[in-house]
């Protein structure tokens, strides 16, 4: 096991104080304080990344080799560190992205690349000459983002597109030009045989700005796809927050109530932006601790608030719509937007077998390149509190197949960081305590490695942990 150092990632849309407490904060621990990293409490701190990205990677302590980048330990060693099945279906890289996020205000309207568009706009850029590191760059690898977000806290978050008599139901209490326009969009039936674009339609340019795959759309698609179009390249607009707030007001639908909320908090933040309108077209989504969605690439969404863990493909493409003062990428977005209305993804929901091996959740959302675990341990062997709310949730889903402690993974490589209190890892090579914010990135030779508390009266009896790995 090898001591794994984060890369701190600080924008505006990030907490004053969650991710510092948790990671670089003053930390009481039975009547002693230690200090560990301090940073300027003043700025806003978004992300740490766990990271195997090229162009981003933590730095890892490799005993005789001082610390190094993760990607130069990982090609150094492919087979030991990442293991020969990942190595040979993946390569010698790290094929996913652990995050921990905070947001105390909402993000950016996004969608992530599927992977040809995602190869396409990486090879573009780069012929173009726009360095990496660029503030006008979409594409920082080849590679397509799917990604999943477990909550460590409330989290809240719009997750792709709902139903359209949803949609209009929300967007037709809104007073505002911009949602009349919507409304239309989503009304209008423009087959593809039965319609001509004129020059003075109002959904002329957005019909020019289909992909080549929308000939075989059903119309309920196109009509999504005019609306979010609509919203997204409207110019600044002004009574946003006032058209929204006195539009709650006058519907008593719950998912409808909170939509709104989500799109209030936005214009409070972004007035100008019509964008927020959007969304009124997407799933709210409200998680619990413990509560997870997944997010395809191609869907649409926007992270509103709370604390979360985040894995992903190992990629860091993004495309914007709105909602921020970062670059914008509406072509390239609406090229690989999914229009599709459906529910969002609870990987729980279909492959909770899980409260496994002693108090650990385990989220596999059905692809090879990531998944999670989530665990807890305590030295007085009170059951934690989490799971009884899953037990609530998810009923017969939930299932208690064993008392091991070892965290899934074995054969791949595995990222361990501890989320709250102090963790006793431990395997045949190595032993390790772990601190709240304090993190091991743990190769495929090492073997089982088992969880546990410290049961030391100077030292917290129990602690929480998220551990990272590729799909087994």
């Amino acid at each position: 096991m090898y001591v794994l150092h984060p890369v701190s990632k600080s924008y505006a849309w990030g907490s004053y104080h969650r991710l510092q407490t948790m990671f670089h904060g003053r930390q009481a621990s039975a009547g002693r304080v230690m200090t560990v990293n301090p940073v300027d409490i003043g700025q806003p701190l978004a992300e740490m990344w766990f990271s195997g990205h090229q162009q981003w990677p933590s730095m890892v302590e490799v005993p005789g080799r001082g610390p190094l980048p993760l990607t130069q330990a990982i090609r150094s060693d492919p087979e030991g560190m990442v293991g020969e099945r990942d190595s040979e279906q993946f390569g010698p890289v790290l094929p996913y992205l652990l995050k921990i996020i905070s947001a105390r205000m909402p993000l950016s309207m996004q969608v992530h690349p599927v992977g040809f568009e995602a190869r396409a706009g990486f090879n573009a850029e780069n012929a173009s000459g726009i360095a990496m590191d660029s503030p006008l760059r979409s594409f920082h690898d080849p590679v397509e983002k799917c990604e999943m977000v477990v909550a460590l806290e409330p989290f809240q978050a719009s997750v792709g597109f709902a139903s359209i008599p949803f949609m209009l139901h929300n967007l037709k209490l809104v007073d505002h030009p911009v949602a009349a326009t919507m409304v239309e969009a989503l009304s209008r039936h423009l087959s593809l045989r039965g319609y001509v674009a004129s020059t003075t339609d109002a959904f002329t340019d957005a019909e020019a700005l289909m992909p080549d795959s929308a000939s075989v759309w059903p119309e309920s698609r196109r009509q999504v796809f005019r609306a979010f179009y609509t919203a997204i390249t409207a110019g600044p607009t002004s009574g946003l927050v006032d058209a929204l707030m006195a539009a709650s007001e006058q519907t008593m639908h719950a998912r409808s109530q909170l939509a709104f909320r989500y799109a209030i908090a936005a214009a409070r933040d972004f007035g100008d932006d019509p964008s927020v309108l959007g969304l009124l077209m997407m799933n709210p989504v409200e998680l619990d601790e413990g509560e997870s969605v997944f997010i395809p690439a191609g869907t649409p969404h926007a992270y509103i608030h709370g604390t979360a863990v985040e894995i992903m493909t190992n990629s860091d493409n993004v495309l914007r719509a709105g909602m921020t003062v970062k670059h914008k990428d509406v072509t390239h977005l609406l090229h690989t937007l999914d229009c599709r209305s459906s529910a969002p993804i609870d990987p729980a929901a279909t492959n909770l077998v899980s409260l496994i091996m002693r108090d650990i959740v385990v989220y596999k959302p059905g692809i090879d390149a990531f998944m999670l675990a989530y665990g807890h341990v305590d030295a007085g062997q009170r059951r934690w509190a989490m799971l009884d709310h899953l037990v609530h949730r998810y009923g017969r889903l939930v299932q208690h197949i064993g008392v091991d402690s070892a965290i899934p993974g074995s054969k791949g490589p595995r990222i361990l960081v501890c989320t709250q209190g102090a963790i006793r890892c431990s395997s045949p090579k190595d032993e390790r305590v772990l601190r709240c914010g304090e993190a091991v990135f743990i190769p495929a030779d090492e073997g089982l490695v088992f969880i546990a508390a410290l049961g030391d009266a100077m030292e917290s009896a129990s602690g929480s942990f998220m551990v990272a790995s590729t799909q087994v």
